[in-house]
């Protein structure tokens, strides 16, 4: 499948260092409005929505990890940026290794949050992709949004379950479907050890979709990665606890 071009907006410092963001599967880029407004002050941000999400065409699936990483190398290409940072959770996590396994020269810093190289078993996520075609994402917006979210936090901010649940739910179920395929193949274990970049891992504490096992096994086998992992945290780590992820995000991406 070629690549798509995939909805963008640019942001922030037009002399500053390019940063891009990836968003998780089921979510728009407004999953880093927690981050938007300090990495602004010091970086061009691009921020974008994967294929099947938000403003990014459908196209019909399943999709591949290749065709995610050929979206994102085909925006760089676009707005004309030889090499960028790359910030991902989950989905976006996945997209973003692939890239800087196969394309090194595109990549300055990665950051990897909340993410995974494998993530078996490929059942669950062939047969999540089977409900969400049947019956639209909306069938497991709720569930979803309870692995993004501590349930404390969830008791103590009921409107971040509501603006969540609306954003899974509105998901195209072809895309929604498509990515869900993307991960029940997914197999990065091969490229980790290629991965140039220097590399920040951040494991939520109390993710129940991809442990901190996911993101140690990562910051293990990638040479040149650290990871921290977050306490009170679950899956959607940089929206729950942005007071500890986006300065040591900032501090990882400003290192020389």
């Amino acid at each position: 499948m070629s690549a798509v071009d995939v909805g963008a907006v640019v942001t922030g410092r037009e002399d500053g260092p390019l940063v891009v963001l990836s968003n998780s599967l089921g979510s728009t880029y407004h999953m880093w409005d927690a981050q938007i407004a300090e990495l602004e002050q010091r970086f061009r941000v691009i921020r974008y929505d994967t294929r099947g999400h938000g403003h990014s065409p459908v196209p019909d699936g399943p999709y591949t990890i290749d065709d995610l990483a050929d979206d994102l190398v085909a925006l760089l290409d676009r707005l004309g940026i030889a090499r960028a940072h790359l910030v991902g959770l989950s989905l976006g996590g996945m997209t973003a290794m692939r890239v800087a396994a196969r394309k090194p020269d595109r990549v300055d810093r990665l950051a990897l949050l909340c993410t995974g190289a494998t993530l078996p078993p490929a059942s669950a996520w062939t047969d999540r992709a089977a409900t969400v075609r049947a019956d639209g994402s909306a069938a497991v917006a709720k569930a979803v949004v309870g692995r993004w979210f501590t349930p404390t936090h969830l008791a103590a901010h009921p409107g971040v379950r509501v603006a969540h649940e609306a954003m899974v739910a509105a998901t195209p179920a072809e895309g929604y479907a498509g990515c869900c395929e993307a991960i029940a193949a997914l197999d990065l274990r091969g490229d980790l050890a290629s991965i140039t970049a220097p590399t920040l891992a951040v494991a939520g504490a109390d993710d129940p979709a991809t442990p901190p096992a996911k993101l140690e096994e990562i910051a293990a086998r990638v040479p040149n990665a650290k990871l921290i992992v977050v306490p009170r945290s679950a899956h959607l780590a940089n929206a729950e606890r942005p007071d500890i992820i986006t300065p040591v995000l900032i501090d990882h991406l400003e290192q020389s």
